[in-house]
């Protein structure tokens, strides 16, 4: 399918809104990894888990391992990677209830 056709299915916004959410959140992780090194004012812990929640766990849970950054904290350390399943679940859950059982 050409890009201007695929421009238009609302799965093309959809990947390109998970892609920007992912960037952010692993960019705001090693941001507050080096506010964090430096004594800089950081991100909230709350900002962090908004975005992950917000489609961009993916990024965080990479941030995480990547920077080594909030991996002793146990709302990361299990929070995120919870987050990231419900996401992927659910989809899967709504896609498999729509398509075989309605």
């Amino acid at each position: 399918m050409p890009w201007s056709e695929w421009i238009k299915e609302p799965v093309c916004w959809l990947v390109c809104y998970l892609i920007i959410a992912n960037l952010a959140g692993f960019a705001m992780m090693g941001i507050d990894k080096y506010k964090a090194k430096h004594e800089r004012w950081r991100i909230r812990e709350r900002t962090l888990m908004l975005t992950a929640a917000l489609g961009g766990s993916v990024g965080v849970f990479c941030g995480m391992r990547v920077f080594h950054h909030k991996t002793l904290h146990r709302s990361f350390r299990i929070g995120v990677p919870v987050i990231l399943i419900l996401q992927i679940i659910v989809p899967l859950g709504l896609w498999a209830y729509f398509r075989y059982f309605r």
